[in-house]
């Protein structure tokens, strides 16, 4: 088949694109321009700076395949960045990595890839894609260190019929040694842990760049209304942060409230961060949506543990009372390996 690989200059990636190479598919190889700041310059951190797409490039020279640098920047920016934004002002904790895999990577790609005239889109996730009687499924990466379901758990049927991960049953080392074994220049590369439109700046500069009113002043308060101290904006504190939030108490406090309306911050103790359920919305379902009563884990980190849950028409209500659930993050719905779907996370109820 010919496939469309995303190159994003990184060890995994440039391995899927060999191994299906090697497979014998006609592959061509693409990294995404996604960002490009006011004065036209590019990220200088994160899986999208120019030095990766010069390693993207070499590559695929040394795999002997087409390369191209496609432009997403308008469709990143409305997507992805005025997203980020936004969820800021309002006092949420977004995963703009979830949001880049929904409306560009897996939706604007797969068209490109078809304008391309190939049969597949391939990437460098780890995560597998199983196919049961006719219907996709979205499991695990198998190395559960470096599993990347869970911002990959919007992808449905549609997609998951025209996408590979060929990394995903690989342990990491495997995929190191791969690439040593092929020469390949990105064998020794370190991962990106760095939000590509931030680089390695803090997201708070960021957002007092683009959006000064997310870093407003306003008051602390503790949960019974009395006045701590001040802060410099409601974007440099999530739900469950106890450094850094400006006072000293003598005891531990952590931020149980973020109140976007007033610009306050309100912090209380660890138990006042239990939350017993949480209702999502943007529901999405790999296949069929779970039945109401039904018992199934969730992840509401990228790299969290899954805890037990029951599901009942949109709310989650945890077998044991979680910690530190933000408003904003994105809730992945697991039965053991295999992903169901997804959501975010609206409130506690």
């Amino acid at each position: 088949m010919r496939v469309l690989v995303a190159m994003s200059g990184g060890v995994d990636s440039s391995v899927a694109a060999a191994l299906m190479k090697e497979d014998g598919h006609e592959v061509i190889g693409a990294t995404l321009k996604m960002w490009r700041g006011p004065s036209g310059e590019g990220p200088t951190a994160g899986c999208c700076t120019v030095s990766d797409s010069e390693d993207a490039r070499r590559v695929a020279a040394q795999l002997g395949i087409p390369y191209f640098v496609l432009d997403y920047t308008d469709h990143f920016r409305s997507g992805v960045i005025d997203r980020f934004v936004a969820d800021y002002r309002h006092g949420r904790t977004p995963n703009p990595c979830v949001e880049c895999n929904r409306t560009v990577k897996f939706s604007k790609l797969l068209e490109q890839s078809a304008a391309f005239g190939c049969d597949l889109l391939v990437t460098g996730h780890y995560a597998r894609v199983a196919q049961v009687e006719g219907r996709h499924q979205l499991l695990r990466g198998k190395d559960r260190n470096k599993d990347q379901s869970y911002v990959l758990a919007m992808l449905g049927q549609r997609e998951l019929a025209r996408v590979r991960f060929p990394v995903g049953g690989l342990e990491k080392t495997r995929t190191r040694e791969l690439a040593t074994g092929l020469g390949l220049r990105t064998a020794a590369k370190p991962d990106s842990q760095d939000i590509c439109f931030v680089g390695k700046d803090h997201y708070r500069n960021f957002l007092r760049k683009v959006e000064p009113a997310t870093m407003a002043p306003g008051q602390i308060l503790d949960t019974a209304g009395q006045v701590l101290g001040s802060h410099q904006g409601i974007a440099g504190f999530t739900i469950g942060q106890r450094r850094g939030v400006g006072v000293a108490l003598g005891e531990r406090r952590y931020v149980v409230e973020v109140r976007p309306e007033t610009s306050t911050i309100v912090l209380g103790k660890r138990s006042d961060l239990e939350v017993e359920a949480v209702r999502l919305s943007e529901l999405t379902w790999v296949d069929s949506p779970v039945m109401n009563g039904e018992a199934i884990e969730v992840q509401y980190r990228a790299h969290g543990a899954p805890m037990k849950a029951l599901w009942e028409g949109g709310t989650l209500f945890f077998e044991t009372a979680q910690t530190a659930v933000a408003p904003g993050q994105t809730a992945a719905l697991y039965r053991g390996d295999r992903v169901l779907g997804s959501g975010i996370i609206e409130a506690a109820v």
